[in-house]
C-alpha cells in the first residue's frame, strides 16, 4: 500500500512538472509572438511634388500601432484595444493621401507650427520690428499660415531601441513671415505602455516666436459613435482665456467655476456645449506645478471602455470640439461622414496670440537657447 501511494505521488508530481513545463513554454512562445510583432514598418503612402510619402507603422509589443507620414508629420492612425479587447482607430483621418492634400483638410493629426494657433491681425512685434504674416483666418494667421509645418516634407528617421522615429526639418528665415533659420525636431515615441510620446526641440540663429503642437482628432469610439458630445473629459485647470468674436484671446483670465468652461471634475462633453457660443475652441490654462511633464487632462468613452490621459510640459491646452467638420471631406477612413463634433482636439500649447499679449507665458526663442517641450497620449481600458 505504501509503495502504491509512492508511485502516485510520483505520478501527479512529474504530471505538476510537465504541465508546468508546458505553461512556460506558452508563456515564453507568447511574449516571443509579442515581442515580435514590435518595431517599425514602412510602405508607400502617395508622392507629393515629385517626392515619395511613407508611412511608418509603429508597432508595440501588445499589439497598439501609430502610423506617421512624412507628410506634414501627419499621425494617420491610432490603433489600441478596447475593453473587449478588440482593435480600433481612434483618430479621424483618410484613406489615402489625397485625403490630407484636399483644401479643406482642418489639419488632422498634424504638426502645427511654427506658431499653433491664432495670432491676432497676423502681426507682431519683435525687438522694435513689426512681422506681418498671411492672415488665414478671419484675418488672423492661424497654425503657421498658408504653408505650415503641416504642409512640408518633414526627414525622418528610425531611433533604434523603442519604437521611435525621429523628424526633422529647417524652417528657413523670412519662411511664412517669421525671423530666423529654425532647426526643428520631433521624436515620436510608441512606448510598451501604451503611451504615444511626442517630443519637440528646436534651436534658432535669430530670434523669434515659436509655439509647436499636434493636432490630432480623437474619437475613443473607433468610428462606432459620430459624434464626442458622450466622451468624458476631465482637464486639471481652474482658469481659461476668454476669446473674441474671431477667436483671439481678449487678455483676460478667467476663472472657470460655475461656467461652462468647467472640466475640473469630469463631465460629459455634451453637458454644456450648447451654452458655449460656437461650440469649445478654447485655451485652458493649466494647474502646473513647473515645467515637468504632468498629467494635464483624461478622456473616457464609456461604452468602449477606452480612456486617454494627456500628460505635457506646455502651459495650455486648447480644447476643440471638431465645431467646423460638416461632412463635406471626402477621402475619409471607410467613407465615413465627419459631421460637426465628429472628433474632439486636445492641443498642448503656449497660448493663442501670446506674442502680442505681454501678461501671457512669452514664446519667444533666442540664439542659444533650445525650445524643448513634450507631450504624452496615455491609452488603457477600465
Amino acid at each position: 500500500m505504501k509503495k502504491q501511494i509512492q508511485s502516485l505521488l510520483l505520478g501527479l508530481t512529474l504530471f505538476c512538472l510537465a504541465c508546468n513545463n508546458a505553461e512556460n513554454k506558452n508563456e515564453k512562445k507568447e511574449m516571443e509572438n509579442n515581442t515580435s510583432k514590435a518595431g517599425i514598418t514602412e510602405n508607400p503612402f502617395g508622392m507629393f511634388n515629385d517626392k515619395p510619402i511613407i508611412e511608418y507603422t509603429l508597432t508595440n509589443a501588445a499589439g497598439m500601432q501609430a502610423g506617421i507620414i512624412n507628410y506634414g508629420g501627419i499621425i494617420t492612425k491610432i490603433i489600441t484595444p478596447d475593453k473587449n479587447g478588440s482593435m480600433g482607430d481612434v483618430i479621424l483621418g483618410y484613406d489615402s493621401l489625397s485625403g490630407y492634400l484636399q483644401k479643406d483638410n482642418p489639419y488632422f493629426n498634424a504638426l502645427i507650427g511654427r506658431y499653433g494657433n491664432r495670432i491676432a491681425n497676423g502681426k507682431f512685434t519683435l525687438d522694435g520690428k513689426e512681422y506681418t504674416l498671411a492672415a488665414n483666418n478671419k484675418g488672423q494667421s492661424l497654425h503657421g499660415g498658408i504653408k505650415g509645418f503641416d504642409k512640408v516634407i518633414w526627414n525622418i528617421e528610425k531611433i533604434p531601441g523603442d519604437s521611435s522615429l525621429k523628424l526633422t526639418y529647417l524652417s528657413k528665415d523670412g519662411e511664412e513671415g517669421y525671423p530666423g533659420n529654425l532647426n526643428i525636431e520631433v521624436i515620436y515615441t510608441l512606448t510598451s505602455r501604451n503611451e504615444l510620446k511626442i517630443e519637440y526641440k528646436a534651436t534658432t540663429d535669430k530670434t523669434t516666436v515659436l509655439n509647436l503642437t499636434s493636432h490630432c482628432y480623437f474619437n475613443l469610439s473607433a468610428g462606432k459613435d459620430s459624434t464626442i458630445l458622450d466622451h468624458e473629459l476631465m482637464m486639471n485647470a481652474n482658469k481659461y482665456t476668454p476669446v473674441n468674436d474671431v477667436l483671439i484671446p481678449t487678455g483676460k483670465i478667467d476663472p472657470v467655476s460655475e461656467t461652462p468652461m468647467d472640466f475640473t471634475k469630469a463631465k460629459l462633453v455634451g453637458q454644456d456645449i450648447d451654452k458655449v457660443k460656437g461650440g469649445y475652441d478654447h485655451n485652458w490654462v493649466l494647474n502646473k506645478h513647473g515645467i515637468d511633464l504632468e498629467k494635464v487632462a483624461t478622456v473616457y468613452h464609456a461604452a468602449s471602455g477606452r480612456l486617454m490621459e494627456v500628460y505635457t510640459t506646455q502651459p495650455g491646452l486648447q480644447f476643440y470640439t471638431g465645431n467646423f467638420l460638416d461632412g463635406t471631406l471626402t477621402h475619409t477612413k471607410n467613407g465615413q461622414k465627419y459631421m460637426q463634433h465628429a472628433a474632439l482636439c486636445l492641443e498642448t500649447q503656449h497660448y493663442p496670440d501670446s506674442p502680442n499679449q505681454p501678461a501671457f507665458p512669452t514664446t519667444v526663442l533666442k540664439p542659444g537657447e533650445t525650445y524643448n517641450h513634450a507631450t504624452v497620449y496615455k491609452f488603457s481600458v477600465k
